[in-house]
């Protein structure tokens, strides 16, 4: 119920808005998120960001990206949490392809304000990915998954043509020599809940990916009512199409939990 005082206290701040031009646009500018937080997943390392960093530094905005274990899923969650954990406000976490079990799991963080989710991942609460997976084409870039042991990666050929397809030929190799080996019992990680039931969501589907299939991408966006944008693009939307990245993330630092 709003009693005498509170509606004069609303009445002077509304009143001093009105009377100052720029005061509006200031108290919003108050509440965006000025920290993005990036995390990098399979056949990859934090220099994956690399295209879209510096536009969102023009930006103004706070960047770190995660370098992420690629071990046990509770591993590559702790890698991000103790990255938020550093963040002085609202953040917005991103994610890329498998680290969407990551911003999943890490995005219930009291620090982030949204989720960015690129051409990822995005499991409920205890799902069983793969079982989901399973319902929708086998991606190309499967097949191509070799393993020493208990450590996966990327072959060279699948990594230029089902991992980075629209990239330059130097590009994709300066990629490949990067990569990041992950370990098995990553794989078999469950996510303990779904941040985005209750973060503002964000989804950058690539449709001309071979190593998500498409499809589950529009489904997990839209089971998340996430604000949904798609790209001609490969799996690599965040290096070949950094702009439209970035600008997904910038919306994303609008919004609050």
């Amino acid at each position: 119920m709003l009693d005498r005082r509170n509606f004069t206290k609303a009445a002077f701040t509304a009143g001093a808005v009105l009377a100052s031009p720029h005061a509006l646009a200031d108290t919003l500018a108050a509440t965006r998120a000025r920290n993005v937080v990036l995390v990098h997943g399979l056949f990859a390392d934090g220099s994956s960001w690399s295209e879209v960093i510096p536009l969102l530094q023009a930006r103004g905005m706070n960047v770190t990206s995660v370098q992420n274990p690629l071990t046990r899923l509770p591993e590559a969650v702790a890698a991000a949490v103790r990255v938020l954990d550093r963040q002085d406000g609202p953040t917005v976490l991103a994610g890329h392809s498998f680290s969407g079990m990551i911003v999943t799991e890490a995005g219930v963080h009291p620090n982030v304000s949204a989720l960015v989710y690129v051409a990822a991942r995005a499991p409920d609460a205890g799902e069983d990915y793969a079982a989901l997976a399973a319902k929708f084409p086998t991606p190309p870039a499967s097949a191509g998954i070799v393993y020493d042991g208990d450590e996966g990666r990327l072959s060279e050929a699948a990594f230029q043509r089902d991992f980075a397809g629209d990239l330059p030929m130097a590009k994709a190799r300066a990629l490949y020599a990067v990569q990041q080996p992950f370990q098995k019992t990553l794989l078999a990680g469950r996510t303990t809940v779904a941040a985005w039931r209750s973060k503002p969501s964000f989804y950058a589907v690539s449709t001309e990916d071979r190593t998500i299939d498409p499809g589950l991408e529009r489904f997990m966006a839209k089971r998340m009512r996430a604000k949904t944008i798609e790209l001609k693009s490969s799996h690599v939307s965040l290096i070949s199409h950094p702009h439209e990245i970035a600008g997904l993330i910038l919306e994303a630092t609008a919004s609050r939990a």
